[in-house]
């Protein structure tokens, strides 16, 4: 599976953005960007099955839908 590189500093993502984790325990897993958490470096991502989780802003990349 190929993962794109992890967010570079300054990346910018919307909510409904499709993410995926690129680094940490979870890397691979598909999502959907929800918000910022007050902690700018955390987001809130609406994982596939529903679940909202937080995770480090870093570890995230935009999907591709080429």
């Amino acid at each position: 599976m190929f993962l794109p590189d992890p967010a570079p500093a300054g990346t910018v993502f919307s909510e409904g953005d499709e993410v995926v984790l690129a680094m940490g325990t979870y890397t691979g897993t598909p999502g959907t960007f929800l918000r910022s958490r007050p902690d700018s470096k955390w987001a809130d991502i609406t994982e596939r099955n529903g679940n909202v989780k937080s995770h480090p802003v870093e570890w995230l990349a935009h999907t591709s839908n080429d």
